[in-house]
């Protein structure tokens, strides 16, 4: 569509699309994608992994339509990938090969952390000291995920709105920082320092539905990865079941049922409640945490529009 064809003596553009879970987010940006004749970079931090399909709802290559996706089955689930190592190897990509190709790339996901590695950038994380690190694994184990997130709420409140709370790796991680640097976690965010400049413009569009609507599309996805063999799948890869990526909604309650913690009912229940609550923080984070233009997963028009809008606009 040549109402998106930028002049490459412009600034390269990304079109950063984020939203909750189950709202839409794929179908969007592969139809923009064939629109804009580019490619999409997924900042999903567990569609990085080959083995986890189902439970991460990953595009399959029917859906992708022929549109090259980056960071989907890029990486091994023995491998640990943080949102620093996303930031390096994304913003290499991007300026070292896409850009050189493409006027737009389009990035999406529901990873907040993630994507602010790609906004503001990550300063270098602290190692805590090891003793840290071994109390609070033994605090996890005698008390639960629970009370160690209730402290973490308390010294970082801006990290939960988004955090899984239920993921005790990553809980325990950003509460070791928290506890051997006396700053919040989300505090190492670079917060758009100037030596941190990306070389090019990122347009930020989040989209939406009625809360009502997108915790039915949650429901009725549950189900289906239920049907498609979302059990099968956790215990294909059990003996990673303490991977960050398998510490999460989705994976968690699955492994909880078959170590006989509850029925197949109560584990469906919990699947569906956990997602609905992961949705809403993913909400609350992308109101309060960037200037994003909010659109109706739907309203394709308006967001077409917005974006020749911004591409044909030199002020950001």
């Amino acid at each position: 569509m040549n109402d998106f064809d930028l002049d490459e003596k412009k600034q390269k553009v990304l079109l950063l699309i984020v939203g909750p879970t189950a709202v839409g987010k794929t179908d969007l940006c592969i139809k923009l994608a064939k629109m804009l004749d580019t490619e999409i970079v997924s900042a999903d931090s567990r569609q990085f992994y080959r083995e986890l399909s189902i439970g991460t709802a990953k595009p399959s290559t029917e859906e992708m339509n022929g549109v090259i996706h980056h960071f989907i089955d890029s990486h091994d689930i023995t491998q640990y990938y943080s949102a620093g190592d996303f930031e390096r190897d994304a913003i290499r990509l991007l300026e070292d090969d896409i850009f050189k190709r493409k006027s737009v790339v389009i990035m999406t996901g529901g990873s907040g952390f993630f994507i602010k590695a790609i906004t503001d950038g990550l300063d270098e994380m602290p190692e805590a000291p090891i003793e840290l690190r071994s109390e609070l694994m033994q605090r996890l184990e005698n008390e639960g995920v629970e009370v160690l997130a209730s402290e973490l709420k308390r010294l970082d409140p801006l990290y939960c709105e988004t955090a899984d709370l239920q993921n005790s790796q990553r809980v325990v991680r950003a509460l070791e920082v928290c506890l051997s640097t006396g700053k919040p976690f989300s505090s190492f965010h670079k917060k758009q320092e100037t030596k941190n400049r990306r070389n090019f413009r990122i347009i930020k569009i989040a989209i939406e539905r009625p809360r009502e609507e997108l915790y039915d599309r949650i429901n009725r996805r549950m189900d289906l990865m239920l049907e498609t063999g979302l059990v099968d799948e956790a215990k294909s890869v059990m003996a990673f079941r303490e991977h960050n990526a398998l510490q999460t909604v989705g994976y968690k309650e699955v492994y909880e049922y078959l170590d006989g913690k509850y029925d197949y009912q109560t584990m469906v229940e919990l699947l569906k409640r956990n997602t609905r609550r992961y949705a809403k923080r993913q909400l609350t984070w992308f109101r309060n945490q960037d200037e994003f233009n909010w659109f109706h997963a739907d309203d394709f028009d308006a967001i077409c529009q917005f974006i020749v809008e911004k591409t044909t606009n030199p002020v950001q």
